[in-house]
């Protein structure tokens, strides 16, 4: 069997049945890779930094020579590997298409794999991604003031068949200075990418239902050609009285430490201001926690208004829903029922 390079429009349909195999190193797979592929390393960090010292410096040849001292008592391990997947044919990629995705599917092909290889490589990949958050795309943006359940919303919304891209899901991140708290460590910003464009391209020219976020997500920010689309979309706004919200993430932040409740406030101590950050700060120390919610919500209801009234002039008018308690499955039918 012939190992057979394909264009990665081709790639990518293979890859919804066949496992990916992503032979750069380690380090560059931990950076962002293509989502779902596997770690399947030609090379330490430390021995691809050696093999390209010696291509800048000595030769292609001796670059050659040294990579293959470090492949050979490599192959049966990375076979066996591959073997594990249970799969007779896999999909290889590196860098840019070269000799390292060529030297596995050499050594998959010898063995009895058939395999693609990709054409320009996770490269090719990237310029794909970026090009996602072009594309015109239909949107609708779901809006409301911290503690409105909208990611509860999203998720009825999913189950009931919507299109629905969940933006602090893929950044790991609530929005909020508490936004990290219970979650894993956010992804890099180009994973955060990889993530969101291969959403993008997965509804197509479906209308998706988006959360209202600003620009930046914890340390991440949502490209900004897609970001403006977000701003110029239909808005629908859910307004629930302030006691309800409270109530509500009293119950998604209330088992948070104290420590780390204490140390988010500090984070925007500067604009809550001197005052605002003392009182809060106490409250918690004393495990009041309510009452020092209730001086972030009314900071964070002012905040999320000011962005709401910063829409583009030229957008449509907000539909303003009001909802009397903080109830998922009423607001997803409010939505429904007005969209």
């Amino acid at each position: 069997m012939a190992v057979q390079s394909i264009e990665l429009s081709n790639f990518l349909g293979l890859s919804a049945r066949f496992p990916v195999l992503d032979v750069r190193s380690p380090g560059e797979y931990a950076h962002a890779h293509i989502p779902g592929a596997y770690s399947l390393p030609l090379f330490t960090d430390e021995e691809r930094a050696q093999v390209g010292t010696a291509y800048k410096q000595e030769s292609r040849e001796q670059a050659i020579k040294i990579g293959l001292d470090f492949y050979g008592p490599k192959m049966r391990a990375m076979v066996e590997q591959v073997e594990a997947l249970k799969s007779d044919t896999v999909l290889v990629h590196c860098w840019r298409g070269g000799m390292r995705s060529a030297g596995v599917a050499w050594l998959l092909d010898l063995y009895g794999f058939k395999v693609f290889t990709l054409q320009g490589g996770y490269k090719s990949y990237r310029q794909y991604i970026v090009e996602s958050f072009q594309l015109p795309a239909s949107i609708k943006i779901l809006a409301g003031y911290t503690g409105s359940a909208k990611t509860a919303v999203l998720e009825k919304l999913q189950r009931l068949g919507e299109p629905v891209i969940n933006l602090e899901k893929l950044a790991n991140h609530k929005g909020s200075a508490f936004g990290h708290i219970g979650l894993p460590t956010q992804p890099s910003q180009e994973m955060f990418e990889n993530l969101l464009g291969t959403a993008i391209r997965a509804i197509g020219s479906a209308t998706c239902w988006l959360e209202d976020e600003s620009w930046r997500i914890g340390s991440l920010l949502i490209p900004q050609p897609y970001y403006q689309q977000m701003r110029m979309a239909p808005c629908y706004f859910v307004d629930i009285p302030f006691e309800e919200r409270l109530n509500y993430i009293m119950q998604d932040y209330g088992t948070a430490t104290k420590e780390e409740l204490i140390q988010a406030v500090l984070k925007i101590q500067k604009r809550l201001g001197g005052l605002e950050t003392k009182t809060a700060v106490s409250f918690l120390v004393e495990n009041n926690i309510k009452e020092a919610f209730r001086i972030l919500l009314q900071y964070y209801d002012k905040f999320y208004r000011k962005g709401l009234l910063s829409r583009p002039a030229d957008a449509p008018t907000v539909i303003n829903l009001e909802a009397a308690s903080v109830d998922p499955d009423r607001i997803t039918q409010l939505l429904l029922t007005n969209q």
